[in-house]
């Protein structure tokens, strides 16, 4: 599989490939993607981001300058041979290269074409700049994340562009498997909009369906417009405490409040918020950890609200094997969340951490019929990048 992505959906959608057993070639420009630029927090390790560590493990990284008469064709050679080509450019880069569908399909016709954008290929915003944050703003996420008594909210991660890496990867699995059977090439297409607008597709059925509500928003405590009574977040003493689907007979005795128990389970969702402004204040005058003894075997759906490192104590998150720390490419150990899929009950191993530009640009040219004399020259016209360590790296001692 042949990459030429960057940022974070399409480098997503491909790590979720390489960890599947994929050989995925990062093609790159010798200055490197933006995310070996840019990562959250101002954060780097040994000059690595927290971006680039992030979604790019169990690759081959191959710097290339695709402006070069060269250097497309060293592009060309690999595309030639290759069962995916993936791309996240904005609409008309890759044609610009000229590395577009058509020609693609023309040299490589049973070739899988998935192409990752903000907003699709065509249309009246295909030529906008998609990005994470954007996408939540047009797709409603960020006004249903909001609350009522507030603004609207982000959610607090790039939400759209790992959902949409993720149907990214879906979306080639699925044409691979076309093509296993038909022998026909296909093109893929996944965008952030779309993408955003499906992590919303309960919400949505709902409004769609039936009389609308005047407004979307998360009325005080509840966790959305749609749920009924008390599912939602509320403040203890110490913290906040989630709690979802229960019968109210069940937690109006645990919390000692018999107006509750008076309103019937039926009308959860019409007197929602009389509900929850009779919770709220009763929450809110012991702990997290006494309310969840508390509501100990009453079926009683809860749960503590976690901060990060609550998740990092969690003993199902540490069973799971939700995070792994791993020897990076500099020497030094890097922490990662894990591939979430199990396959026969294991994960797949990292075989390949998060590579240094051009680690194996060699290794790939020589795959494809270059000799040593002349990857030595494209390297010296500044065609190609080759990582070449000062020195090696302390011993992994994980």
């Amino acid at each position: 599989m042949v990459s030429f992505n960057h940022f974070l959906m399409g480098p997503h959608a491909m790590q979720t490939l390489g960890d599947l057993g994929a050989d995925v070639i990062a093609i790159e420009p010798l200055a490197g993607a933006f995310q070996r630029q840019w990562g959250g927090a101002d954060k780097k390790i040994d000059g690595q981001t927290t971006l680039f560590l992030c979604a790019n493990r169990n690759k081959r990284s191959l710097a290339l300058d695709l402006k070069s008469d060269e250097g497309r064709e060293v592009a060309w050679k690999l595309i030639a041979r290759a069962d995916v080509i993936s791309e996240n450019f904005r609409v008309g880069v890759m044609e610009k290269l000229g590395f577009g569908y058509d020609a693609v399909k023309a040299t490589n016709p049973s070739v899988i074409y998935a192409s990752a954008s903000g907003f699709g290929p065509d249309g009246p915003y295909a030529k906008r700049p998609g990005q994470d944050l954007l996408v939540q703003a047009l797709s409603g996420l960020a006004a249903i994340t909001g609350n009522v008594n507030d603004r609207a909210r982000a959610v607090g991660v790039s939400a759209a562009d790992v959902h949409g890496g993720t149907l990214l990867a879906s979306g080639i699995l699925a044409a691979l498997v076309r093509r296993a059977r038909t022998g026909e090439g296909c093109r893929v297409d996944v965008n952030l909009l779309s993408a955003a607008i499906d992590l919303q597709s309960e919400s949505f059925c709902t409004y769609l369906n039936g009389p609308r509500p005047d407004d979307v928003r998360q009325p005080r405590s509840l966790a959305g417009w749609y749920y009924p009574a008390p599912y939602g977040i509320y403040a203890t003493a110490d913290g906040h405490i989630a709690i979802s689907f229960s019968d109210h007979a069940h937690l109006a005795d645990a919390l000692s409040l018999p107006e509750l128990a008076a309103i019937p389970n039926e009308a959860g969702y019409a007197r929602r918020e009389e509900i929850a402004a009779l919770i709220a204040p009763v929450l809110e005058t012991r702990s997290t950890e006494a309310w969840l003894d508390a509501f100990e075997g009453r079926n009683i759906w809860c749960a503590p609200v976690n901060d990060y490192e609550g998740v990092l104590r969690d003993p199902q998150v540490r069973h799971n094997e939700c995070f792994r720390t791993i020897p990076g490419a500099t020497g030094t150990p890097i922490a990662i969340v894990g591939h979430p899929i199990r396959y026969d009950g294991e994960t797949p191993n990292v075989t390949l951490p998060p590579q240094p530009l051009g680690a194996q640009t060699e290794d790939v040219l020589r795959e494809i019929g270059y000799e040593d004399d002349a990857i030595r020259r494209l390297e010296a016209d500044g065609v190609i990048g080759i990582h070449r360590p000062l020195a090696p790296g302390p011993p992994y001692k994980g």
